[in-house]
């Protein structure tokens, strides 16, 4: 075994310039080649975010239903338990509280005509409830007494004194 000798000089890497030696070219990628990634990712972009943003907008109404079904039980646990319907949902630990979209539920004792919302009407303006009406306002956050109303078509409503909870255009089809 031999002491270590030096690397020769003649192997050592250098650092060649691309700029002056004729055959070699930079790498990398041209402007035309960016924008035809860019073109590509922008295309992917706008055909996934409609469904994307289908899939969280039926979340939303999924989320509605529950929470009318939930509060709707609640409801007639207290009646049961005391005899008559809550006048307004913070009598049953629901002040405040809101809807996917972050609009307050709308509840209405039709007995006794009290609470922050309205009573609803079928398009043959029959009521939707003989007992309370309880629903959201949707995403437009807008809702008049008849489901037959452009404005009422996104509301989730609870109908048929609670045989259906869900989109009032669902319920009451045009």
């Amino acid at each position: 075994m031999g002491a270590l000798t030096p690397f020769p000089a003649a192997l050592s890497l250098q650092a060649f310039p691309d700029s002056g030696r004729p055959g070699m070219r930079a790498r990398g990628f041209t402007i035309v080649e960016l924008v035809i990634v860019l073109a590509i990712a922008a295309l992917v972009l706008a055909m996934t975010l409609p469904m994307v943003n289908r899939y969280i907008d039926r979340g939303k109404v999924s989320q509605a239903v529950s929470d009318l079904a939930e509060m709707s039980k609640v409801i007639r646990d207290y009646e049961k338990t005391h005899g008559i319907l809550p006048d307004s949902l913070s009598t049953v630990g629901y002040e405040g509280r809101a809807d996917p979209w972050g609009y307050a539920y709308q509840f209405f004792n039709l007995r006794t005509s009290h609470g922050n919302g309205q009573a609803r009407q079928d398009k043959i303006l029959r009521p939707l409830n003989s007992d309370f009406d309880l629903y959201s306002v949707g995403p437009d956050g807008v809702t008049l007494p008849s489901l037959s109303k452009p404005e009422s078509r996104d509301d989730i409503v609870r109908a048929r004194d609670g045989a259906f909870v869900g989109p009032a255009a669902e319920f009451d089809p045009m």
